[in-house]
């Protein structure tokens, strides 16, 4: 349920009358069919099948059944029942398994959170399908029983034939992490965008792209899980867990240790990408957990769709609720977003002439509203990039230069928050904010005048406090200055927009700030 794993007990019992095969216990269709699959299995391994009143009930009865794991626990059941091996065996070990007509054991979805749920009610061991012992083998102090066919799971219980507990090595999972497909040091350019992009990873933050096509919005986006920090174990679990759930964890691999990088296409719908189904499915947000949520295009994006964001990037988890149930998702992921300054892609453009009616842009911007972009941090404009940046052909720096410095900021804020649920500044609330956000004189007036010319929300304000957190966590420097708020203003240019004029600098300019005054 979710991606949390819920013990279900398959009950059999045979009895005399007219043959017949009764599943109970609010299965669905994929669970009521089982009976076809379950009776050819178990014929075509060579084993009696009982011509009398089968009653299968799967408890606890409140809980709707779906999915096709059932099949294997349910054949055991009755061969149980039918004294072709001894029950009591078979109730040690936690069994799941799709069947096939000839007897084989397929892969189900969900193997790692059944796993884990084995290992929390205290069972000696888990019998799984082949394909998926390597997923459960991630659980510690858990044994796991690949098993092919009908016939390696009776002839276990029966104690006739030795399977061997799969073994995974989580840490060589991590050691062979591939390296990323693109770099930084192959865009020309766009330094105050890798700059944003580089606060962005260190401190898990929102960022918005606006410029026009051709100024490599996306190719800067393809290169940000390259500076990202790599993922923890228990974040590499947790991500693992919704993969699995979704059925799509990648082939020959145990556990997720790169960042998941997403990037759906702009007709998705609401429930492809917040989750949905009647029963719940993981959306793009939750397949993007710990990692990135890429969104180009954004307004073209349906605006109802647009909306169903600000939950997730506010609470970081996402609740689907039906008639009969409500599961939340995890949804920690850092949203990267770009955009067109209006449909033609050329109102900021010095060198292009926009075609687009005052009417035409403002349709065009308004399917993007005011609370949603007060949720992103960052927002950056990315001019074209110049001929002399693209001609002169040195070597940017490198993403691994950049990640370095990345991963110095974020042991900062572990080593901030450490008996805590959050782990980067983005996530800080009220209280941390009050806490480790404290900030001058001088640096207490440049935000009066923000707030006050560009009508910042408390919402922006208090982001452009993390922000600033941020940029000192990348200079290693124990408190917020003068500079780091400056810097952090800077990256609120719809707020500038939005206010009616671009005033930032007379709020800034008394300070001497040119090095971002000319940003």
């Amino acid at each position: 349920m979710g991606i949390d794993g819920l013990m279900m007990e398959v009950e059999v019992d045979i009895a005399s009358g007219l043959p017949a095969f009764t599943t109970v216990g609010l299965p669905e269709a994929s669970v009521r069919e089982s009976k076809e699959r379950v009776k050819a299995a178990i014929l075509n391994c060579g084993y009696g099948f009982p011509d009398d009143r089968i009653t299968v009930n799967l408890a606890p009865a409140h809980i709707r059944k779906a999915g096709t794991g059932f099949d294997l626990p349910i054949a055991i059941g009755i061969l149980a029942a039918s004294g072709v091996l001894p029950g009591d065996d078979a109730a040690r070990y936690v069994i799941l398994g799709e069947l096939a007509l000839d007897g084989r054991v397929k892969p189900v979805f969900g193997a790692l959170p059944m796993a884990l749920a084995a290992k929390e009610a205290g069972f000696e061991g888990i019998l799984v399908p082949a394909e998926n012992a390597p997923e459960a083998a991630v659980v510690d102090n858990l044994s796991v029983y690949p098993v092919h066919t009908v016939s390696d799971a009776v002839a276990f219980l029966r104690k006739e034939k030795e399977l061997f507990p799969e073994v995974c090595r989580a840490a060589a999972a991590f050691e062979a992490e591939d390296a990323p497909d693109a770099d930084f040091s192959e865009v020309s350019g766009q330094m105050h965008v890798k700059r944003a992009m580089e606060i962005a990873a260190a401190g898990k933050h929102n960022l918005l792209m606006t410029g026009p096509p051709g100024s490599g919005k996306t190719m800067l986006a393809k290169r940000f899980p390259g500076i990202i920090p790599p993922m923890r174990f228990d974040e590499a679990m947790e991500t693992t867990k919704v993969y699995s759930v979704a059925g799509m964890l990648p082939e020959n691999r145990a556990l997720m240790t790169r960042r998941p990088f997403r990037a759906p296409h702009h007709t998705i719908s609401h429930a492809g990408l917040i989750g949905g189904g009647s029963n719940p499915r993981p959306g793009e947000v939750s397949l993007a957990h710990n990692g990135v949520l890429f969104l180009d295009e954004l307004p073209e994006f349906k605006k109802t769709v647009l909306e169903v964001l600000r939950q997730p990037l506010e609470g970081r988890d996402v609740t689907i609720s039906r008639a009969s149930m409500s599961i939340t998702y995890p949804a920690a992921f850092t949203l990267i977003a770009a955009m067109n300054p209006c449909p033609c892609g050329y109102l900021s453009d010095p060198k292009r002439e926009c075609l687009c009616s005052p009417s035409q842009i403002q349709k065009y911007t308004s399917r993007m509203s005011g609370p949603l972009v007060d949720r992103i941090d960052l927002h950056v404009e990315v001019p074209n990039v110049e001929y002399g940046d693209i001609a002169n052909g040195k070597p940017a720096e490198s993403s691994a230069a950049i990640r370095k410095r990345v991963i110095a900021a974020a042991r900062i804020q572990e080593n901030r928050f450490p008996r805590s649920a959050i782990s980067s500044n983005s996530e800080m609330g009220s209280r941390h904010i009050r806490k480790y956000c404290d900030v001058g004189d001088d640096s207490a007036h440049i935000l009066q005048r923000a707030m006050e010319q560009l009508g910042l929300s408390a919402r922006a304000y208090h982001r452009v406090l993390k922000i600033a957190r941020t940029i000192a966590d990348l200079a290693g420097e124990p408190g917020i200055g003068p500079d780091h708020v400056l810097e952090a203003i800077q990256y609120r240019s719809l707020d500038r927009k939005i206010s009616g004029a671009d005033r930032v600098y007379e709020a800034v300019a008394p300070y001497g700030t040119e090095k971002y005054s000319s940003a």
